[in-house]
Parts: C-alpha cells; sequence; structure tokens
C-alpha cells in the first residue's frame, strides 16, 4: 500500500468519567469541567487535542436529556468529535433516529470537528446486538453528510467499529459492503476503531505489545474494510484506546501506574509508525480521569489522571506524545 499521509497525528481524548464495564456503568466523583478544560490546555499545549464525547440515543423520549448534555459540553468547551450511538431496546423508528442526527448538526455542527455514527456496531453485546444497526448505520452516515453539505460545515462523518473476534458480530462487514453502496461511500469520511491492548485478555510483555496493535490494525485495513468495500483512501482513525491501572477482575493480575505509562507510549509510536502506510489519521485515547480511583477494578481506572485530577505517570507522558507527534 503506498504511502498516503505524511503528517502527525491527531490527537483526542474521552475527557469524562463515566466509563462502560461489563456489568454496567463504572461511576464514581462528579466530573469538574474546570479542572477538566485545565488538563486538556495543558496537555493540548500548541497542537491539535479534539474532546471525544458520546450520545447514546435510545429513543425519541432521551432526546431532551441527550440534547441537555450537549448544552454542557458546548458551554464548558468539549464539543469536538461526538459520537451518536444507537441502543432502542426495541425495533427503531428510522425517521426519528434521522432526525435525531440532524438536529445535532443543525444545532452543534459549528462546534464539531466529527460525527461518528454508531460506537461498537459490531460488538455483539453493545449495538451488535440490534437487528436495525447496520440499517441505522449506513442510513445515519448518509443522513448527516446530507445535512452536513446542506448547512455547508466541515464536519467530518463516519462510523465505528472493534475488532474481529468472538465478541464480534459475524459477517458484519459483508453486510455493510451489501447495504452500503456508492452513495455510502461518497458520504464517509473516515471508519473509527476502537481497540484496548492487554485490556481484556491474558498480560502481555511490553515487547508482544507494538505486534499485537499492528495485527489489530492491519487486519482492519487489509481485510475487514476490504470485505465492505471500503477503498484505502478512507482514512482510519483510534477512537478508543487505552490501558487501565488496578487489577483486573477477571486474572487477578495488577497493572501499576509506570505500566500503563509504558504501554500507551508503545501504542501510539505503533500507531505513529504505522499511520502513513495504513491511512489512519487520529489516535484518541479512553481516558482522562478514572472513575473512581479508590476502586481497585480495573474499569474504574482507565484515566491518565486520578479521580480528583491528579496526575499518574501517563499524563506526562501522553502530554509530552501529543507534541512531539500531534499535528
Amino acid at each position: 500500500m503506498s504511502t498516503m499521509t505524511t503528517t502527525g497525528l491527531t490527537f483526542g481524548i474521552y475527557p469524562l468519567s463515566v466509563a462502560g464495564t461489563p456489568t454496567g456503568l463504572a461511576i464514581g466523583p462528579k466530573d469538574d469541567y474546570g479542572s477538566i478544560q485545565l488538563a486538556l490546555n495543558e496537555l493540548r499545549g500548541s497542537k491539535q487535542l479534539f474532546p471525544r464525547n458520546y450520545l447514546v440515543y435510545t429513543g425519541p423520549e432521551s432526546e431532551p436529556a441527550l440534547f441537555s448534555f450537549a448544552d454542557r459540553l458546548l458551554q464548558f468547551g468539549l464539543l469536538g468529535d461526538l459520537t451518536a450511538g444507537c441502543m432502542q431496546e426495541t425495533d427503531i423508528d428510522m425517521d426519528r433516529w434521522l432526525d435525531f442526527i440532524r438536529k445535532i448538526i443543525r444545532k452543534y455542527g459549528a462546534h464539531l470537528a466529527s460525527l461518528q455514527i454508531t460506537n461498537e456496531p459490531n460488538l455483539s453485546f453493545m449495538e451488535g446486538s440490534k437487528p436495525y444497526t447496520l440499517q441505522a448505520l449506513v442510513e445515519g452516515v448518509k443522513a448527516a453528510k446530507q445535512e452536513v453539505r446542506d448547512q455547508g460545515l466541515q464536519v467530518q462523518i463516519g462510523f465505528g467499529s472493534v475488532p474481529e473476534g468472538p465478541m464480534a458480530v459475524p459477517h458484519f462487514w459483508e453486510g455493510l459492503a451489501e447495504l452500503g453502496g456508492r452513495p455510502f461511500l461518497d458520504a464517509l469520511d473516515f471508519v473509527g476503531h476502537n481497540f484496548y491492548v492487554d485490556v481484556f485478555e491474558e498480560p502481555l510483555h511490553l515487547d508482544e505489545i507494538a505486534d499485537s496493535v499492528e495485527r489489530t490494525l492491519r487486519n482492519l485495513r487489509e481485510s475487514s474494510l476490504i470485505k465492505a468495500g471500503i477503498p484505502a483512501t478512507i482514512p482510519i482513525r483510534v477512537t478508543e484506546s487505552g490501558w487501565p491501572t488496578g487489577q483486573n477482575p477477571f486474572t487477578q493480575n495488577e497493572r501499576t501506574y509506570e505500566q500503563q505509562a509504558s504501554v500507551l507510549e508503545r501504542v501510539i509510536r505503533t500507531v505513529y509508525r504505522l499511520h502513513p502506510e495504513l491511512h489512519i489519521t487520529h489516535y484518541e485515547l479512553f481516558g482522562l480521569r478514572d472513575a473512581d480511583s479508590s476502586n481497585v477494578n480495573i474499569f474504574y481506572q482507565f484515566g491518565i489522571l486520578r479521580d480528583d485530577y491528579s496526575e499518574k505517570p501517563a499524563y506526562a507522558t501522553f502530554k509530552r506524545l501529543i507534541l512531539e507527534l500531534g499535528s
């Protein structure tokens, strides 16, 4: 594959504290928006760093709360890369879903760098469990791009994904090829990919981290996207990636602050090394702050800050990497 970009990576980060776990949500002390702004400004320095946040649509009745939340993000300068997830329990009213997407663009488009339609549509126990997800993804991307064009905006439109594996939806990418077609590809600006190296499996040695990252990204570009008919000209974004501290509740192994800094550096440098060849433009970290630093469960400790916004070693590492590798 030919080299397609030689600029730096564009960095992003999830700035809030609530995190998903295998058994629900990890919640702790409330978010302090002033501390978030200070931390992001310090990390950013002279480079770009986009906040990445989520609106999860569960039906028309969820819209008032979602727009209230988005208004708060706007107030504190935390609208940058936004993801619209789709998790309605029963079948979906497609017209209402598409209207929700158009409303997001009309209300917030001037403050958005990108809008991602679905977060993990091929994860079998999340959005991938819904029978309407592929249609919601394809129609959502097309509707979002049309609204962006109608409004004369520059918002990039994409969709999300997770790596192939036991928890992934079988034949997702082939199904996307069947449903997508030329109008979908013409509307698509990027493919987001969420992956967590050495988090959900047995611990890897630091020397194995780079190989794992490379396998994941090559499989996406050289297998999955080809099955979907998505050309190499469409960039990949690493939209969620992180490495928590604490204790893994399944394997009981401990993860130290120092290990977090070392692993994240290895992951990010590997993404940077591959980004020209595989046309990767973004690396977005999950996340800024622990949900609850007093809870030893790793799902509560994804942050590079503790829940009182004091620094873990990985904070300085991430700041240095943004300065060195960022666009």
